[in-house]
């Protein structure tokens, strides 16, 4: 893959001497399972059980149908799969030859298509014959690509694509190719939430080391099995991924989430750990299912991708016999950043995201880049040796995000408590200047958000003549309810909100749009506003 940028040498030597980064790579793990523990299960659907064996099997006959497509060391290979098995065969069969997989989102249509599998110089696109009234793989057929050779496609065949069902057969497994822990295997694609999505490559080193580590503070076992409601497009899903592989535990695979298949799989499962966003719980404890299945076997739910209420996280714990509720933060750029462990008090627990990931270095600082004491809000910075050595084609937002001496901006503003837990306040970009007095809407949300007659808000800048911007809430009403800027003013007023934060306008919407996550696609709210009259 081109326009990979290396790490600095020093950085090279410190990781490596420090034993974060080896040259293990995923093939390497999925095999030592097979051997070790070959009838164990690595993934679970339904009623179906693969073994690490099965897997195995599967990825190798997989990587050497691949192979004779000439799909080989560097190339960059697309998959739009939702979290089946056929998702996982894919990304390490891509792994085993020494490929690179680029995620992409399942929402993602024809526009967001032509620009992702375009700017990565993708040589294949594994994707769905159909996804409802959608043909993914008709619509790459379609597009000028030039770099796109091959169309992979899962479900009914399609005149001019590779058929998945068929790809496998007769592939005659060969011996794996020599792989580095520096070698690319992951370009993943910010959630463009206010700007266009940027290109985030990943060699092994970088996330293996993330995922062993991690794994171990999260008490992942080889007994356990680990869910995630987030996709594997996005980061959230593949890191659980990438812990049950490090852990030789099992990840139990829900396609698409709702509530009532959520909380059979877990029952079906006996699922131990789960991943998920706030909205995903929000749902299932208004659908009142976590009273009426078994929910015995968790031992915790972890809470990323959006702000965490504090009383969601309480209100989930109370409905797990044997469980507790952590939060999570990371980002494409390093996968996970900080969590809280099951073992941390629960004012941690509830009210941060933890403190760091084995490795990483957190850094508050103010906009001159002055480190902040604890308990100042400022722009969050990282280092660690998770973290990517740079945007793909893109030398301006590399030289953009890092200082000289390594810090990533992260582009979130947070505070760091004296122990070191974690709290995230925003988005640099989501703060709002009014008349010079800036703040982060999110407390104010979190507000809005607990109204009876309110499903979700957002509030957004909106341009001003006198003050520069002013704030503008958009509302989901909760269903059957109105609700008013009336309404909205008079709960901030009980809340003690100062005016200087209150909205000033009301935008009713249908729908937020939301990244995989459930995070709201900010840049998008903005754009409904143009034109429209908000009262």
């Amino acid at each position: 893959m081109t326009g990979f940028p290396p790490p600095p040498d020093d950085l090279v030597k410190v990781y490596s001497d420090s034993g974060y980064w080896t040259d293990e790579v995923l093939g390497d793990v999925l095999m030592r399972w097979s051997a070790e523990r070959p009838h164990d299960p690595a993934l679970l659907i339904g009623g179906e059980r693969i073994t690490y064996l099965e897997l195995a099997d599967r990825a190798r006959s997989c990587a050497a149908a691949l192979a004779n497509l000439a799909i080989t060391k560097g190339d960059v290979v697309a998959v739009q799969l939702p979290n089946t098995p056929e998702y996982v065969v894919a990304y390490l069969a891509i792994c085993l030859n020494g490929a690179v997989m680029q995620t992409i989102h399942m929402p993602y249509r024809a526009s967001e298509l032509e620009f992702l599998l375009g700017h990565a110089r993708a040589k294949a696109f594994v994707c769905l014959s159909k996804s409802g009234e959608f043909s993914p793989a008709g619509t790459a057929l379609s597009l000028s690509l030039p770099a796109l050779e091959h169309v992979i496609a899962l479900g009914e065949p399609i005149s001019g694509t590779v058929d998945f069902g068929d790809l496998t057969e007769g592939a005659t497994p060969a011996p794996p190719l020599p792989r580095s822990g520096s070698d690319p295997f992951l370009l993943l694609y910010t959630s463009g939430t206010t700007a266009d999505p940027k290109g985030v490559p990943h060699c092994y080193r970088n996330f293996l080391c993330n995922s062993r580590l991690s794994a171990h503070e999260l008490e992942i076992a080889s007994g356990d099995v680990l869910l995630s409601l987030a996709p594997m497009t996005h980061l959230y899903g593949l890191f659980v991924f990438h812990i049950a592989l490090m852990s030789g535990a099992a990840v139990s695979l829900l396609p698409a989430f709702a509530p009532p298949d959520f909380a059979k799989t877990i029952a079906d499962h006996r699922v131990t750990k789960i991943f998920a966003a706030p909205a995903h719980l929000a749902a299932t404890l208004k659908s009142g299912l976590l009273d009426t299945h078994d929910f015995s076997s968790v031992r915790f739910i972890c809470l990323s991708g959006s702000t965490v209420p504090p009383a969601l996280a309480q209100q989930v714990e109370e409905k797990l016999p044997h469980g507790r509720t952590i939060q999570l933060w990371g980002m494409s750029e390093l996968q996970a950043g900080t969590f809280s462990r099951p073992g941390d008090a629960r004012s941690v627990r509830h009210h941060t995201a933890g403190s760091a990931s084995p490795g990483t270095e957190l850094r508050v600082v103010d906009e001159s880049g002055n480190e902040l004491p604890a308990g100042t809000e400022g722009r969050l910075r990282v280092r660690g040796p998770s973290i990517f050595a740079g945007y793909l084609h893109n030398d301006a937002a590399t030289a953009a995000a890092f200082n000289d001496e390594g810090w990533f901006e992260t582009g979130d503003t947070a505070k760091l408590s004296g122990s070191g837990s974690l709290t995230i306040t925003g988005r640099v970009k989501e703060i709002i200047n009014r008349g010079g007095i800036k703040f982060s809407p999110v407390d104010i949300e979190l507000i809005i958000d607990a109204m009876p007659q309110v499903e979700r808000s957002a509030i957004i800048p909106y341009p001003d003549e006198v003050l520069g911007e002013r704030a503008c809430v958009c509302v989901v009403p909760a269903a059957g309810a109105e609700v008013s800027l009336a309404d909205i003013l008079a709960t901030l007023e009980a809340a003690a909100v100062a005016k200087f934060k209150w909205p000033e306008r009301l935008q009713v919407i249908d729908a937020m749009p939301l990244t995989p996550t459930q995070k709201i696609m900010r840049g998008r709210l903005a754009d409904r506003l143009e034109g429209v009259a908000v009262s």
